[in-house]
């Protein structure tokens, strides 16, 4: 008789990724509306995205009453340069989590190259959360050029230093999960290689693909062509794993947590709603909020045009046909975050023009004295010469970070 698998204790606030269908860690579609609309529609857990550490050391830890959150903030380049600024324009939010909501159902998700860093950024977020997520899978030059990312999968030594590190000064002192989420290697040899490396640096908290896995009795969640719940739990049988993961489906219908019996794949205008009310609700950053509505709303509708052109929570709410029910959110949420549609041609000519008669003059001469707008210039992006890119708002570039391939380009193993 095949004696039974040994299972490692789950800490006192962590949670069990055992016969979990949870939310994949992406950057921008893993942002707190996402990951509670993930929870709503039946997700067991969530990964935010992933957060480099350098970034979130320095942070100050607030808690919003407008929007019941918990901020990681710090003051942003513009609001060093301009003191003068408002808090809320002087600050960048760094994190945001909802505690009620998500509760202890949140893993962090760590960009890191180096231990002491490791630490010091799970240090200020470990007590919100149910574990923290080394980023080891991402192949994107944003973290392999910083030793981060899928770079440490050929730096053994330095991402089991990292996790012996989390595990020693904030899983055991905090009582929450540390994990790791990486990609397969070329061969099955060099995979099996690194994860026992992996499992004897800490301690039994990790398995590779089943069997070296079931080793240790650690949960092992993988993804990779997971379009909903059912395939989920096909996948979960398939290959013996404990869970899966949804990635790009999520991020195009989140209702795909849902299994048929439970209703299925709700409709996109369905979708688009409940998205809308919590966006608001959260205060969401309005270029986030923007990019994840083009993925929800098909193409060929002829609200999604007007909505990638739309300027405002206002404004696409009234566009969605929601007004009855959000505009007055809308409109607030549009002061406290200062945003401010442009003016059109024809508002612009009419300022001119009353300013002119304010003035006593002629709103011709006006017209001819209007400044010529300067068109914005590309910017070259250094790191692929001969390319430029257009310039995007602020709360959109700075979104542009380390991301998820296709799950069918991109098989990972997350344990």
């Amino acid at each position: 008789m095949k004696p039974a698998s040994k299972l490692v204790p789950i800490p006192k606030n962590g949670v069990d990724y055992r016969g979990k269908v949870v939310l994949a860690p992406m950057v921008r579609s893993g942002e707190l509306p996402s990951r509670l609309l993930a929870l709503k529609y039946g997700a067991d857990l969530v990964w935010g995205p992933e957060t480099v550490d350098k970034a979130m050391i320095g942070t100050t830890r607030r808690c919003n009453p407008l929007t019941s959150t918990i901020d990681f903030t710090r003051v942003s380049s513009n609001g060093v340069r301009n003191p003068s600024l408002g808090t809320n324009q002087r600050e960048s939010i760094i994190y945001r989590l909802h505690p009620q909501r998500e509760g202890r159902r949140l893993v962090f998700q760590l960009g890191t190259s180096n231990p002491e860093n490791a630490v010091k950024a799970a240090k200020l977020v470990a007590a919100d959360v149910s574990g923290i997520d080394v980023n080891a899978g991402c192949p994107k030059p944003f973290s392999t050029t910083g030793g981060m990312g899928a770079a440490l999968l050929r730096t053994p030594d330095v991402l089991c230093a990292i996790l012996r590190a989390l595990v020693r000064e904030v899983g055991e002192v905090y009582e929450i999960g540390i994990s790791v989420k990486m990609r397969l290697l070329e061969t099955p040899e060099q995979t099996e290689e690194l994860v026992r490396k992996l499992e004897r640096a800490i301690r039994e908290q990790l398995r590779m693909i089943a069997d070296v896995c079931r080793e240790a009795g650690v949960a092992c969640l993988m993804n990779g062509d997971v379009v909903d719940r059912d395939s989920a739990i096909e996948l979960i049988k398939d290959y013996g794993v404990d869970g899966a993961m949804i990635a790009t489906a999520a991020e195009r219908n989140p209702s795909c947590f849902r299994s048929k019996e439970e209703g299925g794949l709700a409709s996109w205008e369905e979708v688009v709603r409940e998205y809308m009310k919590v966006a608001l609700e959260v205060e969401n950053r309005w270029g986030n909020t923007k990019f994840l509505l083009s993925q929800i709303m098909p193409g060929k509708d002829p609200k999604y045009v007007k909505t990638n052109q739309s300027k405002s929570y206002e404004e696409v709410v009234q566009i969605l046909g929601l007004e009855e029910e959000l505009a007055d959110v809308a409109r607030d949420v549009d002061k406290r975050l200062d945003i401010k549609p442009k003016e059109t041609r024809a508002e612009r000519k009419a300022k001119a023009n009353e300013s002119a008669r304010a003035a006593g003059g002629d709103t011709r001469k006006a017209k001819k004295q209007r400044p010529t707008q300067r068109m914005p210039q590309p910017r070259v992006n250094h790191s692929q010469p001969g390319v430029a890119t257009p310039e995007m708002p602020l709360d959109v570039s700075r979104e542009a970070g380390p991301g998820s391939l296709s799950e069918a380009q991109a098989p990972v193993l997350a344990v």
